[in-house]
């Protein structure tokens, strides 16, 4: 790849994506073989890239076999690729699938053969795609002129017969506004929604024959710009609408232009109240972490002063109960979910304030966990919380008495719709004859009652094992 390009494409990914310099140097040593592969398969080779928005990519390298004909007349470097026209690249950026022997239409209205292939980083994520491009122009219009003999009998009655009983064609049911412009920028086609809208926002009715910025100057910009398929998204009257524009024929004999505009306005209105939403639920786990950890503030002021030291253990224990609570909203804040908790990050926080934040009468204890990323809502992870709490307490209390050090082991794991916790530990061993403690008195119930689930204990060859066990999301959870 030239020094020219190489730095074209850092600036583009740069300027137009959230890709790392790791992630662009992958990219760079990936261009420096596509002019060769081009070469060898006598196609168009690209390298697309997610935009910073996520709805669209854009092309950061190219190369054309030097010795066959090209598709593009002008380099398509620094061009947006929309999900309408190129859906097989876009679904490959957020997939990482790939797709072969697709159909796409080319930045210069070319039907193309395309096959897309995901580019990954060393993390195994995908931070472009390798794109392959042959010419079947010649082959589509051979294919339609054969479909076209075959189906224009059928086609003709069908208007003629939509004619006679006054019904309206495609155009005129689709919901999305539709205009059909000559070079002159003057309306020849509007359908029924496209009339509404220019009613509705301009107060005049869509005539033949006037050029539609007469209606819509806001237009203007998208209409005259030199892309022959554009889509952007523009504001008029305090509504947003989706624009799609597409350019018929070609530079040298255009034909006309679609303008295809869908009124969005519902839909942002929609995603601002979620944005509200979730800046009031973040608003109100904040508010809770600061209450809880306040409580456990004053706990903390009242074990120094008022309490005696055997008391001190009682104290203790609700404080580590207040605290794990505390945990769900910390993990949710410093997430980028709104009201889901990462089950693991829980669990390990928990379990390390428990054993290494305090002393266990000289006793070395060690703790360990195992299980993927898994999330859980709000409401379950205060539950699991205290759940972990008073087991890993119970670990601690009872199971290693007569041990100099000890291991506690978390793991959890996923089962179709089921979610199970186990604690192990190699300590003394359950008796089934021993009363229950408090602690796990509400485990049982948190289990039972909140989680809809099954608590068991059993004493194993190398000491205790705890087991929860409940469905994820039960009917109801969710609205």
């Amino acid at each position: 790849m030239k020094l020219d390009s190489a730095s074209s494409m850092e600036s583009l990914c740069k300027q137009y994506t959230n890709l790392t310099p790791d992630d662009v140097l992958k990219l760079k040593e990936v261009a420096a073989s596509i002019q060769l592969m081009a070469d060898l398969n006598q196609s168009n080779i690209f390298i697309d890239c997610l935009t910073k928005e996520g709805t669209h990519a854009i092309v950061v390298a190219e190369a054309a076999p030097s010795i066959s004909k090209t598709l593009y007349k002008n380099s398509v470097v620094g061009k947006f690729a929309y999900d309408a026209f190129e859906p097989g690249v876009v679904f490959t950026l957020k997939t990482g699938k790939h797709m072969l022997l697709n159909r796409a239409i080319t930045q210069e209205c070319k039907t193309v053969e395309q096959s897309v292939m995901p580019i990954k980083n060393s993390k195994n994520k995908v931070i472009g795609t390798l794109i392959m491009e042959k010419d079947i122009s010649d082959q589509v219009s051979h294919q339609r002129k054969l479909e076209a003999l075959s189906e224009a009998t059928e086609k003709l009655s069908g208007i003629l017969i939509g004619m006679a009983e006054n019904r309206p064609i495609i155009s005129e049911v689709i919901e999305e506004a539709l205009f059909f412009i000559d070079g002159d920028r003057k309306v020849l086609y509007c359908n029924p929604p496209a009339t509404n809208l220019v009613l509705d926002l301009c107060d005049k009715k869509c005539i033949a024959g006037t050029p539609l910025t007469a209606y819509l100057p806001s237009l203007e910009e998208l209409i005259n710009h030199s892309e022959e398929l554009l889509v952007k998204e523009i504001k008029i009257s305090n509504r947003f609408y989706q624009v799609k524009k597409i350019d018929l024929g070609s530079e040298e004999k255009p034909t006309g232009t679609f303008i295809i505009m869908r009124d969005m306005t519902e839909l942002r209105e929609k995603e601002r109240e979620l944005i509200v939403k979730s800046v009031a639920i973040r608003e109100i786990h904040h508010r809770v972490k600061n209450n809880l950890q306040t409580v456990a503030s004053l706990l903390r002021l009242q074990m120094r002063r008022e309490v005696p030291e055997e008391s001190k253990i009682h104290f203790i224990k609700s404080l580590n109960r207040i605290l794990s609570i505390a945990s769900v909203y910390e993990i949710i804040l410093s997430s980028s979910s709104v009201d889901e908790v990462d089950l693991h990050s829980l669990i390990e926080k928990i379990g390390n304030m428990i054993v290494y934040g305090e002393e266990h009468d000289n006793k070395e204890i060690s703790i360990v966990y195992e299980g993927s990323r898994m999330l859980v809502n709000s409401s379950k992870a205060v539950s699991m919380a205290l759940v972990i709490n008073e087991l890993i307490q119970n670990c601690i209390k009872h199971a290693f008495k007569n041990q100099e050090r000890g291991q506690i082991k978390v793991s959890f794991d996923r089962i179709d719709q089921d979610l199970e916790v186990v604690v192990n530990d190699d300590g003394a061993g359950y008796s089934k004859d021993a009363k229950h403690s408090f602690g796990l008195e509400i485990v049982k119930m948190m289990v039972e009652h909140d989680l809809g689930g099954q608590f068991t204990i059993d004493r194993t060859e190398n000491g205790t094992c705890a087991s929860v066990k409940f469905q994820i999301e039960r009917q109801g959870d969710r609205s």
